[in-house]
């Protein structure tokens, strides 16, 4: 038995034709959209707070009506995303609403939640949990600003049990994002959740296609030859035996080799012997990579050992404002001119009595985008000023964007054009790395035809019997 899973997002912002296009040229079972990172929690909180019906990746709209042809012609294929983001149920009415509207009211949607720990954080600090900092090990209980988000990594078994509940469409918060590919694999090949090894391959074949086009040539050293403007997103072939073959659709640009594989299953793991997932321990350096044909690459033998009873949380704070500016200086003494500019800009700053808490100056263009290893070309003739300030005052970042507009009669001649001549004021959220127990987590799955989560307002009740009981629910969960 073999399942094709192939991933049309890697993160949000990630090109909105791929899944359509991944769907179209290729046969899949699942597609899997992948849209988080601890900014981008941060950033849908900050939308919720302005609208509580808000607070998802909303690119998933455009790609879900994109889609609705594709999901209307194949009755097997189905979709499994983070996109719920801080608000995953406001998200599956928004995409109810859609699929309704495209005459498929009745294709059931999975809600999966209960990894927002921010309503819960007194009550667990309360029953002794520290949520001591992973880098100082100070506890959060030493925090005076604003919490903004805190959600922990949930895992693989409450996408497979809506999945088994006949969902078709699977709507998560904050999950790790390899479990968007396991949820699918345990699903269908009935595998155990204490076989660590079978846990460990899905895994693997999860990691390797989560940064989509990563996998296929995007962001590779090999870059000029890969036609990228058309690059192919990946597709991951499970076989029940845990192996995996990642592959592309045929006739598409980018390329799948030995070395993109192997280049992605080494992105963001940390100790390779221990990339902790809260579905497995997985140890990557037992991992066998071979090509198999023309873009097609076999990977076996992951090893797999009991999941941490620790689950990573995503919580971000609120630590003051920031901003900056930026000037395109021009001329044969550019350098000198805008080192002066800057000068000018913060000598005005202290006139005012302004102060802050951090500030930063770049000359991009003059070799500091890798600073100490390149300097400025020769016969430099422009550069791009860029000054930075973070305080916690909002009106004194607030002043510093207004002194780049004056420079155009009272700086240095040879100021081309502003770039960013008047900076926009931005909240800094800030990052608060820790754990949380397993044994505190609740998730909660709901799974409604689409055209009932159009009118429905109400989170789920939690139903420990059928989350905690596979025979409940049925194989592989």
């Amino acid at each position: 038995m073999t399942i094709r899973i192939g991933n049309g997002a890697g993160f949000w912002g990630d090109n909105l034709d791929a899944p359509r296009r991944l769907v179209e040229s290729a046969e899949l079972d699942y597609l899997t959209l992948e849209y988080l990172a601890e900014l981008t929690l941060s950033i849908l909180a900050r939308l919720r707070e302005k609208d509580p019906q808000a607070g998802y990746a909303h690119d998933f709209l455009p790609v879900l009506q994109s889609l609705a042809p594709a999901l209307a012609a194949q009755p097997k294929l189905k979709l499994v995303t983070n996109a719920g983001g801080m608000n995953p149920h406001a998200c599956a009415r928004a995409a109810a609403a859609s699929l309704t509207a495209a005459g498929l009211g009745d294709l059931p949607i999975g809600v999966v939640a209960g990894d927002d720990l921010a309503p819960r954080l007194a009550e667990l600090q309360a029953a002794g949990h520290a949520f001591n900092n992973l880098d100082d090990g100070r506890p959060l209980s030493d925090l005076k600003q604003p919490i903004v988000s805190a959600n922990a990594y949930l895992g693989a078994q409450p996408i497979a049990a809506a999945l088994v509940g006949g969902a078709r469409i699977v709507i998560t918060g904050r999950v790790a994002d390899a479990s968007l590919t396991v949820g699918p694999a345990m699903r269908e090949f009935g595998w155990s959740w204490t076989d660590w090894d079978k846990l460990a391959a899905a895994s693997v074949a999860g990691h390797l296609i989560e940064c989509g086009a990563q996998a296929t040539g995007g962001y590779f050293t090999g870059w000029d030859t890969n036609d990228l403007a058309n690059v192919g997103y990946p597709i991951a072939e499970l076989e029940a035996d845990g192996s995996t073959t990642i592959t592309q659709p045929p006739n598409s640009g980018g390329r799948v080799t030995r070395d993109t594989v192997r280049a992605q299953l080494v992105y963001e793991i940390g100790d390779p012997r221990h990339y902790l997932t809260p579905d497995v321990d997985c140890d990557f350096t037992s991992v066998s990579i071979a090509e198999a044909g023309a873009n097609r690459v076999h990977v076996v033998g992951a090893r797999g050992a009991p999941a941490p009873d620790t689950l990573k949380v995503s919580l971000a704070y609120r630590d003051g404002f920031m901003a900056d500016g930026r000037l395109l200086v021009y001329g044969d003494d550019c350098l000198t001119k805008a080192e002066a500019c800057a000068n000018i800009i913060w000598a005005k700053l202290r006139q005012a009595g302004y102060e802050y808490a951090r500030t930063n100056m770049e000359l991009l263009g003059a070799g500091q985008a890798v600073p100490g290893l390149a300097r400025p070309p020769a016969g430099l003739r422009e550069v791009v000023l860029r000054l930075a300030v973070h305080d916690p005052r909002r009106e004194a970042v607030e002043r510093f964007t207004r002194e780049f507009a004056p420079l155009a009669t009272s700086g240095p001649a040879g100021l081309a054009g502003y770039t960013q001549a008047r900076g926009e004021v931005r909240p800094v959220f800030a990052y608060w790395p820790t754990l949380v127990p397993r044994k505190f987590l609740r998730p909660t799955i709901e799974v409604l035809p689409a055209h009932t989560w159009a009118t429905h307002s109400t989170a789920p009740t939690i139903n420990s019997e059928r989350r905690n009981n596979p025979s409940a629910t049925g194989k592989g969960v």
